[in-house]
């Protein structure tokens, strides 16, 4: 049985101006952001110092570790930490209000 390829790469969405990039399924969503020229915050890029935390809007992530910083209400709520998190279908996100 022959099953269809994954594409090679996904489309990340931010904000409600129809700014997006390429996601790219084998590196963080935050590189992907950076290389794609968008401005998002970040600092540690370890998943710890919550700095780039987001809200997938739409879409999926997949993780290497379990949750890194994030609480698992934060979890439940849609929040993402760009920098830990891999993409696994095309997403969209936007910034955490806080």
């Amino acid at each position: 049985m022959t099953h269809p390829a994954s594409p090679p790469f996904f489309i990340a969405r931010v904000g409600d101006d129809g700014t997006q990039c390429d996601a790219w399924p084998e590196q963080p969503l935050l590189l992907s952001l950076e290389q794609g020229g968008i401005d998002w915050p970040s600092s540690c890029r370890n998943g710890t110092c919550r700095t780039c935390i987001g809200v997938l809007e739409a879409g999926e992530v997949r993780y290497r570790v379990d949750w890194p910083g994030l609480t698992p209400e934060e979890h439940a709520e849609g929040c993402v930490l760009p920098c830990v998190a891999y993409p696994a279908s095309d997403v969209t996100l936007a910034p955490q209000s806080i």
